[in-house]
């Protein structure tokens, strides 16, 4: 009599795969997955910065006719659509895997991204914004997640920066296309800025071809039953890795191998109830290191054109080529700092980054309040803030998507990206796009010392909360839900 097949659950096995990829050298198959998933954070980039630097344009009768709260609501929009992305597209990468969510969560994205080109009045604008939003935000679960798990766990820390952080090389590029789509001797007031979207969406349509050479990771396969594909991946991965190198690759002692009893899909119960018991002070960590940096970056990114043209009569079409110092030193700041996350470790940089931001925010404020700045004294003080601001800012995604177990993780990330901008983020354009409109440089410096303290609470919560996560196996910093102990 044939014996029924066991379930499975049932079915233990030991893999040495997460030792594998943590041992494998650097090689083009890493900047593959740099360029291949980091050049939406390029692209998004850019049109977010197109997005800030046209906020004057559009307020012209013979554009839009939107008023600065209504600018600050269109960018509310784009948050709440990467708030239910993040959610939606979370979990199902969390369930089916990261490889399809790359293809899926980039096509909403660039759909989004081309019909804003065609906006016509605030509704049609903020429905497009939403869905761009969407993509974006099913976007960071995916591309985190599979970061984090193909990323050798001593570079873990510096590629997340840096790719988290390749966004402000797309709005050095969107600052700088500004000068020629906004500017009104070479383009109408109300094409230039159309034509940007929509090419950003065409540029886009790359991606997606070169994302087919990226693999699925082995890590998702082995905890949802997929054996013999994650085998066969690792293999794969390997070949290439050694033949690019020209060398034999270190062998894995089986002292590293992990048990592993897959299941097919895990419930939103067993994912959840961890961030709330076992996980949850690394769960308060993460909201506040989201909250904190998303605030700061919302509230400023979307406005900083209205400070400009507002306080300092910076004419409109001008107002992009400033965010260029600005995006530069937001890229340099990963850069430059990012190897010193995975060596003086987590807690120390994630901690001074947060610390120096609030501080620098602060002193801004302060100048800015007292009419004590030019142009250029305000762009340089938002340049150096934003050089410790960017690492800190993405050191919260990195802590999101490396401190709980893999099954989970991409659900993690954008929870907590979910609450974070939530909280601190769709409300930042349109608070200070009221505090703007109502012409107070006394009140729009109440909404600088907000931002400042949640920066200085976020460096407090990392020094009394932070996990030693660098250098570290992620299976070692959070055993996944599918492990079983030695028996």
């Amino acid at each position: 009599m044939e014996s029924k097949p066991q379930p499975l659950e049932a079915q233990v096995f030991t893999t040495l795969i997460p030792a594998r990829l943590d041992r494998l050298p650097w090689s083009a198959f890493h900047w593959l997955l740099v360029l291949g998933l980091g050049i939406t954070w390029v692209l998004d980039g850019l049109e977010v910065t197109l997005m800030g630097a046209i906020s004057a344009v559009v307020q012209r009768p013979e554009v839009l006719n939107l008023s600065a709260a209504q600018i600050g609501s269109i960018g509310s929009a784009y948050l709440a659509g990467a708030v239910l992305g993040a959610l939606l597209f979370g979990h199902l990468t969390d369930r089916f895997g990261r490889r399809r969510f790359f293809f899926i969560s980039l096509s909403l994205y660039l759909l989004g991204v081309g019909l804003t080109a065609f906006s016509w009045n605030l509704y049609s604008f903020a429905i497009f914004r939403f869905l761009t939003g969407a993509g974006i935000g099913g976007e960071y679960s995916a591309i985190n997640s599979a970061i984090d798990e193909l990323i050798p766990a001593r570079l873990r820390g510096r590629v997340d920066l840096i790719v988290n952080g390749s966004y402000w090389l797309g709005a050095a590029v969107g600052a700088v296309s500004t000068v020629v789509l906004l500017n009104p001797h070479l383009l109408a007031v109300d094409v230039g800025w159309r034509i940007g979207f929509g090419a950003g969406a065409i540029i886009g349509l790359g991606i997606l071809y070169l994302r087919r050479f990226i693999p699925e990771s082995p890590r998702w396969l082995i905890t949802h039953g997929q054996r013999e594909a994650a085998e066969k991946t690792m293999e794969q991965i390997e070949a290439a890795v050694a033949r690019e190198s020209g060398e034999a690759l270190a062998p894995v002692a089986n002292e590293q191998a992990l048990s592993i009893a897959p299941r097919s899909h895990f419930g939103l119960v067993a994912v959840l109830q961890p961030l709330l018991t076992r996980y949850r002070s690394r769960a308060a960590l993460g909201l506040a290191l989201m909250v904190a940096q998303a605030f700061v970056y919302n509230a400023m990114l979307f406005t900083y054109a209205l400070v400009l043209t507002r306080y300092y009569g910076v004419a409109a079409d001008r107002s992009g080529i400033y965010l260029l110092p600005f995006a530069l030193a937001n890229f340099l700041g990963p850069v430059v700092l990012g190897h010193w996350f995975d060596s003086l470790g987590r807690r120390a940089m994630i901690a001074s980054t947060f610390a120096a931001s609030a501080i620098l925010l602060l002193l801004t404020g302060a100048l800015f309040q007292r009419a004590a700045l030019n142009t250029t004294g305000q762009a340089a003080l938002w340049t150096v803030m934003f050089f410790f601001a960017s690492p800190a800012g993405s050191s919260a995604y990195l802590t999101v998507s490396e401190l709980f177990p893999l099954e989970m993780r991409a659900l993690a990330i954008a929870i907590f990206y979910a609450l974070g901008t939530a909280i601190g983020g769709i409300a930042a354009p349109w608070f200070f796009g009221r505090l703007i409109d109502s012409g107070s440089r006394q009140q729009l410096f109440v909404g600088y010392l907000v931002a400042a303290s949640l920066m200085a609470m976020a460096a407090l919560a990392e020094l009394t909360l932070g996990v030693a996560a660098e250098r570290t196996s992620l299976e070692q910093i959070a055993a996944p839900l599918s492990a079983v102990s030695d028996r």
